[in-house]
């Protein structure tokens, strides 16, 4: 028996030490049981101070098993006494970690030997995050849950489909070797590397895109911005077809556009300049500025109808208008791609010009300066190295994609499929993290039974891509945010794995359901920690800034209490460590000189 209670105000019970602290190992942060007859109440230690110990209540033992949460206090007559370590299990603990229900994570710093893990279930059917500062070992903990994961002998986890999004190219090793110790399972990596042969390229077919993504893609920020990529898109659809066809509905549309020009009521002169300017852009081979126009006894070029006479007005503006108005075309129906066809980025671009004079751009400086910066952003990525990335070398379907995604090089089933997007700027890095995510989450959306294929995404340095976007605003949603609100029903998940937690999203934080948080340094990053989980105790804000590396507080669902673990090494390790300045510096001294 440890003492006796002497005071409970709220959860916090302070007991009067009967032994001499000389004669007791460190007892701060065992558990404790307070026992009166059928009652057992649970609590933590986490202070001494003059003989008097102060214990947090944490749950109950009832039925023999352990009860997270306390609706009962403990009687001042309870019997006090420590948790013996055979029992400790039953709190933090997990006895069998290979089966197919449980994860072995680590061992408890606190109590020896003692075993940690999670109940699959409840950790990976909700989104988690894991924080902590540069060195304090995130990257270590990723590697080792899935190693634990994919290394157990009595149950495979087959089905699993993990996306990594690595930041720096770092899993590969992690990860590269598993098969060989589960012949079942496979990794899969794809590279932004364009000049590392062994790797494949990452590349996403241009056709699976929508609105949104190539918004996000050509950096939109107007809403005048989206209906000239949405035109662009049902262009798309129409040049993608016979010739013939695409020449007539080509014509409609410079047609039509030139027929605005000529009833603006501008001046002539500018009038004349403005559709010279479309026509010398926007041509096909039936209407352009040398266009043969008939009339009887003889033919001039359509650039000479534009000549203006002494009174300052267009001369030939009805034989103009009358030659326009016979290339309409009444049957002109435009949809939307539903990827059922292939194009790349230079149809695109011939659909944007031609997007931008249908939908009247030149006639307002303000609309064609805002769709004029989408356009230089398109050529820039056409001819840009950043194309190679939207260069698909074959059609596919969503549904086909997404299965090639999965399946390994030698036609097995991928478990962890990693993207190395190390060599892109965060700019497009973000942009491909979004498209991935919303791909995935609309093909798991419309599966005939609802989560039967559950997706993980995991966002190493998810503070770089999970932000508080102007997403919502331009487009009504932020993917991530989407995801983390609605993903679960579907068995979308996200992991946010982050040195920078006051950099997220808070929506998409505030939906993660457990939570590893190494060592905190920074006070701002502590604070938002604090601010955003309310189930956060002040005792585990109090551990942060003295965790040692490959040490982290957990909570949540996944686990029964708020626990301490120590993560083993991973093994083999992600190439996460940090530059070896003393090896790199220093040479050893010899008689010759030291060379190059």
């Amino acid at each position: 028996m440890l003492g006796k209670i002497i005071g409970i105000e709220g959860n916090t019970v302070l007991v009067k030490l009967s032994v001499e602290l000389s004669t007791v190992q460190n007892i701060i942060g065992l558990y404790v049981i307070m026992k009166d007859n059928d009652i057992q109440i649970v609590g933590e230690i986490v202070e001494i101070n003059n003989e008097i110990i102060t214990i947090n209540l944490i749950g109950e033992i009832i039925n023999n098993e352990f009860v997270f949460g306390v609706i009962r206090k403990p009687a001042f007559s309870s019997v006090v006494s420590l948790v013996k370590k055979e029992n400790v299990s039953k709190i933090i603990g997990i006895n069998n970690y290979q089966d197919h229900e449980h994860l072995y994570l680590g061992k408890s710093p606190v109590y020896s030997d003692v075993q940690i893990g999670v109940n699959v279930n409840n950790f990976f059917s909700n989104h988690f995050a894991i924080f902590g500062s540069t060195g304090s070992g995130k990257s270590c903990s990723v590697a080792r849950i899935f190693q634990n994961l994919f290394e157990k002998k009595d149950a495979i986890a087959y089905r699993a489909s993990i996306f990594i999004f690595d930041a720096y190219g770092e899993y590969h090793s992690a990860f590269g070797d598993l098969h060989k110790k589960n012949p079942n399972i496979n990794f899969k990596t794809y590279t932004t590397n364009l000049h590392f042969s062994e790797t494949e390229v990452l590349r996403i077919p241009l056709w699976l895109l929508d609105v949104d993504d190539l918004a996000l893609l050509l950096g939109a920020d107007r809403h005048s911005q989206l209906p000239i990529i949405e035109k662009a898109l049902k262009l798309v659809t129409i040049f993608g077809q016979d010739e013939e066809l695409v020449l007539k509905h080509k014509n409609d549309i410079i047609a039509r556009a030139l027929l605005d020009i000529l009833s603006s009521g501008r001046p002539p002169v500018q009038i004349r300049d403005q559709i010279i300017s479309i026509l010398t852009h926007y041509h096909t081979r039936e209407l352009n500025l040398e266009t043969e126009i008939f009339q009887p006894g003889y033919t001039r070029p359509l650039k000479q109808l534009f000549a203006i006479d002494a009174s300052g007005k267009i001369r030939e503006i009805e034989l103009i208008t009358s030659f326009i108005e016979s290339l309409l075309t009444d049957d002109l129906e435009l949809k939307l791609p539903d990827g059922s066809f292939p194009y790349n980025l230079k149809d695109l671009k011939d659909a944007f010009d031609f997007a931008l004079i249908s939908e009247g751009v030149l006639k307002s400086d303000r609309i064609y300066d805002d769709s004029n910066v989408l356009k230089i952003r398109l050529n820039s990525l056409i001819n840009g190295s950043y194309n190679t990335y939207f260069d698909y070398p074959e059609y596919v379907t969503r549904h086909q994609y997404i299965k090639q995604l999965l399946t390994s090089h030698d036609g097995k089933k991928a478990q962890i499929v990693n993207f190395n997007i190390n060599y892109i700027d965060d700019r497009l890095a973000k942009t491909i993290t979004k498209i991935y995510s919303k791909l995935l989450f609309n093909y798991s959306k419309e599966l005939e039974k609802r989560a039967s294929l559950p997706f993980h995404i995991i966002l190493e340095e998810a503070h770089r891509y999970v932000q508080n976007d102007n997403d919502v605003n331009l487009l009504g949603y932020n993917i991530f945010e989407r995801i983390t609100k609605e993903g679960r029903k579907y068995g979308v998940l996200i992991g946010l794995i982050s040195q920078r937690p006051s950099e997220l999203s808070e929506t998409t934080l505030s939906q993660c359901g457990n939570f590893l948080i190494f060592k905190m340094i920074h006070p701002k990053d502590i604070a938002y920690i604090k601010e955003m989980l309310p189930s956060i105790t002040n005792e585990i804000i109090k551990n942060l800034r003295i965790l040692q590396p490959g040490v982290c507080m957990a909570f949540g669902l996944g686990f029964k209490v708020p626990s301490m673990i120590k993560f083993s090494m991973p093994n083999p390790e992600p190439e996460s460590s940090s530059a070896d300045i003393s090896k790199t510096w220093f040479v050893r001294r010899k008689k010759e000189s030291i060379q190059e």
